[in-house]
């Protein structure tokens, strides 16, 4: 006779484990995120995890799995805090004091990024509320000469940047025929390079530090260092992963930061300038 390695009871001749065994363990294991992210923001948190914790046991899930259900439903709660675009300042904090009750840490936490969407928000609900957020803690010496009263709000790390520039070509030019047109005087048909061709190709110049401050955009690398004034700036583009800066030059090309998160990269630039 078999035992059950779900529920521990005999299994029958040959067998690891019941099939109703298996399937209620597996329906738990996918649904008690989901149930974490629905009731988080609307119900006591004694109350939901007192929950999971019951529905794991009815369905034999085991301790390590448990405790990934925890993370998944973490990281579903948190995707469920920003369907609406914006964290609260309640949403955020019942996630913190979700992580701790049940004692998860950073590393597991950001294994797919929500972590550091967190913050992320946490810093735009700041801005948006007219407040410079004071969430960065940075324990290396910075490269940039701030200017008086200015006040770092982010940094991005490891950012390579490019630029956009103009290639010139030429197609459609030959040898040429000479044609005498009067005494001493030739024209060269073909002598003409052909139609000239312009193609945008973006460059990569340098990989340094990217800085948001309240007053300028900042980038330190190797080879390549600058800051741009907010009033100088025409234009942001956002990209999946990272940010285009137009200038206010007439000679300026797009110049890129790819920074990892273009959503957060838009939204912090965006709101940073109506600190004013």
């Amino acid at each position: 006779m078999g035992i059950c390695r779900l529920c521990g009871k005999d299994a029958g001749i040959m067998r690891k484990e019941h099939k109703e065994c298996r399937k209620k363990h597996d329906a738990a294991i996918q649904s008690l995120p989901e149930y974490m992210a629905e009731h988080l923001f609307s119900t006591d948190i004694s109350t939901v995890v007192n929950r999971v914790n019951e529905q794991a046991s009815v369905a034999y899930v085991q301790e390590l799995e448990l405790h990934e259900v925890y993370v998944r439903g973490w990281e579903r709660s948190v995707e469920q805090a920003f369907e609406d675009g914006i964290l609260s300042q309640d949403e955020e904090d019942k996630l913190k004091d979700l992580a701790n009750r049940l004692s998860l840490n950073q590393d597991e936490l950001d294994r797919k990024g929500w972590f550091h969407r967190l913050i992320h928000g946490a810093v735009l609900r700041d801005l948006m509320e007219g407040k410079i957020p004071d969430r960065l803690i940075i324990d290396f010496s910075l490269p940039f000469n701030f200017m008086k009263s200015e006040e770092l709000i982010w940094l991005f790390q490891n950012v390579p940047y490019y630029e956009s520039v103009t290639r010139t070509r030429y197609a459609g030019g030959t040898q040429g025929v000479s044609l005498k047109l009067m005494k001493g005087v030739y024209y060269r048909t073909g002598g003409f390079r052909g139609e000239r061709i312009q193609e945008q190709e973006t460059r990569h110049v340098d990989t340094g530090l990217f800085a948001v401050t309240t007053k300028h955009v900042y980038f330190a690398g190797d080879y390549k260092s600058f800051r741009i004034k907010y009033n100088k700036i025409v234009s942001f583009q956002p990209f999946y992963d990272g940010i285009g800066i137009q200038r206010d030059a007439a000679s300026a090309k797009p110049q890129i930061f790819h920074t990892g998160d273009g959503w957060f990269t838009y939204n912090l630039l965006m709101n940073v300038q109506n600190l004013g």
